[in-house]
């Protein structure tokens, strides 16, 4: 029995189908009106298919008064289009259908925001209106796409062995790094479950469980500010775990699963050969100033605090006697650039926060700048030699504290890679951050904590935690980043219980507060626990990528505002009274903000 509303879809017909009589439905996309002739460009999920009605037709004054958007049934004969009638550009483009029946399935209001067309709209206005919004060709294609990568993903996982696994929803807070996102308990009143951050322990628990490869397309939960590359509320992970690995067969699993889909869906952008680079945390903070390094852009900061130590620039060689670095960022060709471009670095680097740039040109057997009268030749020749440096090139100096000079000069060779337009073009890099330390100081609480995850397994075991200074640990912990994004975090874990209590109370948690927030996996890892490792790449973030959009929410059907609001359902949204009641939760009213 033939389907009620069509026959074919509107981006099924082709020549061979001329002379059929076809039903078609879907979506008033556009009408163009030739007085005697009426256009009807008819749209739904698969394509675009052109409809023409003459004036004479019966239905000529409906299809008239149809606004667009309006979803209609039509039924007609197929027409082969002449040779200079031809539309390349759609699938369907060398056939039209002569309507001779119209049902008008929904009128459509006056819309808030145009689906034929890419224009611009507020971000509020789109998503409050944003099944709409997703009747765009461009975001309709960014939804089909997230679907293809999500299965193919799926699909590669599983053809290396990996079993899908569904974790918890309601669970329990854990230290991942962010805000949770809490639940009231109505059975146990007072107590809360948390939405996971990730699923950490559970995809343990499900190795000590004796499954070997697990993964799932992870739902996580963080309640923190949005970011371009961070959805507020939740995100998808690929997340996935293997056992009896080290951190080489971990990455062996993942890397070709994340270069094939970059290949299979990048739109012939060159995807960096397997295997990826990999750059130990200190490395990248060095040479890119940044443990997410863009390596599209070819500059290479160095650091050049011996060359200014006690020179008779004092600036420098002051600060460098009370702790200060200081770091070179190469600027090719720019030897030839008005002094205005120096300047305008200069007055950038102090919108950062930071005294300045300082800056040297090396123009042909000539050096020019504030700096370079201040350096000898041996000084400047070192220079040179150690940053690669020629003829026609500058270098600007970030001159700080440790972590603020790699910050600075990060953030200045990603500017100068985009100001000299250096970036490889139609290109996905990558590579593995590796090495990343175990711990870190927190100024703000004045104490250590966990730097990354803190279920991973620190570098030299229980003997490297009992003897070392907690700041110089290392852990088997990594990233993998694309394009200056982190796609995925992941490490080696702890499965041993005394090397996980330890840890934790290097950070300052007591043993009682481990045994009770880890109390399933302390029981755990006390009945067998094989060594295992994984990672976990974010979805969104690869979509983003791949569908060459700047913000998350261009890739995700139904996103949260900057507020972390959904203004189409209209959440977060006050509880009922009731609703309190039985959750014995009574609400105190936020501080008024003056």
């Amino acid at each position: 029995m033939s389907n009620l509303y069509r026959t074919h879809t509107c981006g099924d017909l082709r020549p061979e189908d001329a002379g059929k009589i076809v039903r078609l439905s879907g979506w008033i996309h556009r009408k163009r009106d030739h007085g005697q002739l009426l256009f009807i460009d008819l749209r739904d999920h698969y394509g675009i298919t052109q409809c023409v009605i003459d004036a004479d037709n019966p239905y000529f004054k409906e299809v008239e008064d149809a606004k667009l958007e309006s979803v209609i049934t039509i039924s007609g004969n197929v027409i082969q289009r002449t040779e200079n009638t031809v539309n390349s550009l759609m699938k369907t483009g060398q056939i039209e259908v002569a309507l001779t029946e119209l049902i008008i399935q929904s009128e459509a209001d006056l819309l808030p925001l145009q689906v034929n067309s890419n224009a611009d709209f507020p971000e509020e206005t789109r998503l409050k209106y944003r099944f709409l919004d997703l009747r765009r060709e461009k975001m309709h294609e960014n939804i089909i796409l997230r679907s293809q990568v999500i299965a193919a993903l799926r699909k590669k996982m599983i053809d290396q062995g990996f079993l899908e696994i569904q974790t918890p929803i309601l669970t329990a807070s854990s230290p991942e790094g962010a805000r949770d996102y809490l639940v009231p308990s109505r059975l146990h009143p007072g107590r809360f479950y948390a939405l996971p951050q990730a699923p950490q322990q559970y995809k343990q628990l499900l190795m000590v469980a004796g499954f070997d490869k697990y993964f799932q397309i992870a739902p996580c939960f963080r309640d923190e500010d949005a970011r371009a590359d961070r959805s507020p509320g939740e995100f998808y992970q690929l997340d996935f775990e293997m056992s009896f690995v080290t951190q080489e067969d971990v990455f062996n699993a993942i890397e070709p699963v994340l270069h094939e889909v970059f290949v299979e869906f990048g739109k012939a952008k060159a995807v960096t050969p397997l295997p990826f680079p990999r750059i130990p945390y200190a490395e990248a903070l060095l040479k890119y100033g940044s443990d997410k390094p863009d390596l599209r852009n070819p500059l290479i900061i160095s650091d050049v605090t011996e060359m200014f130590r006690g020179s008779d620039f004092s600036i420098f060689a002051k600060a460098i006697e009370n702790g200060a670095v200081v770091r070179a960022i190469p600027a090719p060709g720019v030897a030839s650039h008005p002094r205005s471009f120096f300047d305008k670095m200069n007055e950038w680097a102090r919108e950062q926060g930071a005294a300045g740039l300082g800056y040297i040109i090396f123009d042909q057997d000539t050096t020019k700048g504030p700096i370079a009268k201040l350096l000898d030749n041996d000084r400047l020749n070192q220079l040179q030699l150690l940053t690669g440096v020629k003829s026609g090139d500058a270098l600007f100096f970030a001159c700080d504290k440790p972590k603020a000079a790699e910050k600075l000069a990060g953030h200045a060779r990603t500017r100068l890679g985009e100001e000299l337009n250096l970036l490889e073009k139609d290109a996905f890099r990558f590579c593995f951050i590796v090495d990343f330390p175990m711990y870190e100081f927190d100024e703000d609480q004045n104490k250590i904590q966990f730097s990354h995850n803190p279920f991973c397994m620190p570098q030299g075991g229980l003997k490297a935690l009992e003897t070392q200074d907690p700041l110089t640990i290392i852990a088997y912990q990594y990233d993998i980043v694309c394009n200056g994004f982190e796609l995925c975090s992941g490490g080696i874990r702890n499965h041993l219980p005394e090397i996980m209590i330890k840890a934790f109370t290097l950070a300052g948690y007591t043993v009682e507060e481990v045994e009770k927030k880890f109390a399933g996996m302390l029981s755990a890892f006390c009945y067998g626990a094989p060594p295992h490792g994984g990672a976990a790449p974010g979805i969104d973030r690869i979509v983003m990528l791949l569908a060459d959009e700047p913000n998350l929410r261009e890739i995700v059907a139904f996103p949260m505002n900057q507020k972390a609001e959904d203004l189409l359902v209209g959440a977060p949204a006050p509880a009922m009274a009731a609703q309190l009641k039985e959750l014995y939760i009574r609400l105190i009213e936020p501080p008024i903000k003056t």
